[in-house]
């Protein structure tokens, strides 16, 4: 791996820290991309990378995608994100994850943590034992913010979608819409519940395939392989697992009008927005479409830390505003020509003063 502060990804970071503890066997990674507006916040992904760059480009990619999320969002947050490297096992001690949590206290504040792909409440449970500055735990009271990000963050893609509907087809309701969706894990599973809900027409896809078939016999959906989900004739792809499937070959084979889905970091390279815009494909840029989880521990974090009480009104409130800020950027795209990622980036970049 060359010097990380020379590949593409790198993007005047702050702070990028490797974390080793040889007791525990921890290696991981916290990136901070900006704290212009506030401490970086952003979730702690767990996954085997068979490269050491891999793990790298996630961590540099994903802290500059939640700096551009949580301005987008209105939050008084900056970006940052980390990653732990996991063996091929992929196995978790109590002992890592108090490992990370002191480097995370290390830093004084700077970054706060959540979940992300594979962490869970009870994770982010072990690592508050060692440090405040973390959020997404479990709550109690149904009106309470805070917890599980992903059904907030499944809300916040449902509303993008009808409004990505909206603006492309004309149609006010998804009723009858056909859409596609990769992963039907918390968060896909969840935007395909609220989708069926209005009678959407669904096709779901995973790759741990009973659970996909499960839900599509729960759902009355259709079933489709992995490796086909991505041609599947529809009227939106809803990508919602790991990021990046938006290259030359991935786009040249979406046979739908429409992408609006969780998944981070989407497009694998600048220019392939535009190359969706060359094909007509309306694309909702993901850090804006999938905030509702960030807003939802953003809230629940700044409460804490306030003293405030926080109900979970006021984070559906905040994630209703999603579908504007689209339209926002749709709008500038269809007059400037500009494709909406590119005019997503340039607002984002001038919140955080860059």
């Amino acid at each position: 791996m060359t010097a990380f502060w020379t590949e593409p990804d790198f993007d005047d970071h702050e702070n990028v820290q490797l974390v080793h503890d040889r007791k525990s066997g921890l290696t991981a990674i916290i990136a901070l991309h900006s704290t212009h507006l506030g401490p970086g916040a952003g979730g702690t992904r767990f996954w085997h990378y068979p490269e050491p760059k891999d793990a790298m480009r996630d961590a540099l990619r994903l802290s500059r995608g939640m700096s551009y999320k949580n301005a987008m969002a209105g939050l008084p947050l900056g970006g940052g994100k980390a990653v732990i490297l996991a063996g091929k096992d992929k196995a978790k001690t109590s002992e890592m994850l108090a490992a990370f949590g002191d480097a995370v206290d290390a830093l004084g504040g700077r970054y706060v943590t959540a979940e992300d792909v594979g962490i869970s409440e009870a994770d982010m449970v072990a690592v508050s034992k060692r440090t405040e500055f973390v959020s997404g735990l479990p709550v109690s009271g149904e009106d309470a913010a805070g917890g599980d990000p992903g059904p907030f963050t499944a809300m916040g893609i449902y509303h993008g979608i009808k409004a990505a509907v909206l603006h492309k087809m004309g149609k006010d309701s998804v009723k009858g819409v056909h859409v596609a969706i990769q992963g039907t894990g918390s968060v896909g599973g969840g935007v395909a519940r609220l989708l069926a809900h209005d009678g959407a027409k669904l096709t779901l896809s995973d790759i741990h395939e009973d659970r996909a078939k499960a839900l599509a016999g729960e759902l009355g959906g259709e079933f489709a392989p992995a490796d086909a989900i991505m041609s599947t004739a529809c009227d939106v792809f809803s990508p919602n697992a790991l990021g990046a499937i938006l290259d030359d070959e991935g786009i040249a084979r979406l046979e739908a009008p429409i992408v609006a889905g969780g998944a981070n970091n989407q497009l694998a390279r600048q220019g392939h927005g535009q190359k969706l815009a060359d094909r007509g494909i309306l694309y909702a840029p993901d850090y804006v479409i999938n905030a509702g989880g960030i807003i939802s521990v953003a809230m629940e974090y700044l409460c804490k830390r306030h003293g405030d009480p926080c109900d979970i009104n006021e984070v559906r409130k905040r994630i209703a505003l999603i579908p504007g800020r689209l339209e926002e950027i749709w709008a500038e795209s269809d007059t400037s020509g500009v494709s909406p990622d590119v005019v997503a980036d340039r607002m984002a970049q001038k919140l955080i003063g860059r």
